[in-house]
């Protein structure tokens, strides 16, 4: 299985990142290191997660994270995984 992030995910990571090390480089470090690590175990542990909350699509999940949520669509056909973007939890 394949992993690949949208441009939104990557503006949209790339602006909670910058907020955050405005704040404390070290959190921002620590977020996107974590994150990383929940990315990479997506297609192991896919099923674990919950159908989104802003998709009408069983194939559209969403993972939890230190206060985002970032949801994720699960390409069957093409053995993908693609993360569609990266919100605060409402």
């Amino acid at each position: 299985m394949n992993i690949v992030a949208s441009e939104l995910y990557e503006t949209q990571l790339k602006d909670i990142l910058d907020e955050m090390i405005v704040t404390d480089y070290k959190v921002a470090k620590n977020f996107k290191s974590y994150l990383d690590t929940i990315i990479i175990n997506i297609p192991t542990k896919y099923n674990k997660y919950k159908k989104s909350i802003y998709y009408d699509n069983d194939n559209i999940r969403d993972v939890v994270h230190g206060g985002f949520v970032i949801p994720f669509y699960v390409d069957e056909s093409n053995d993908t995984f693609v993360i569609l973007g990266i919100v605060e939890k409402e």
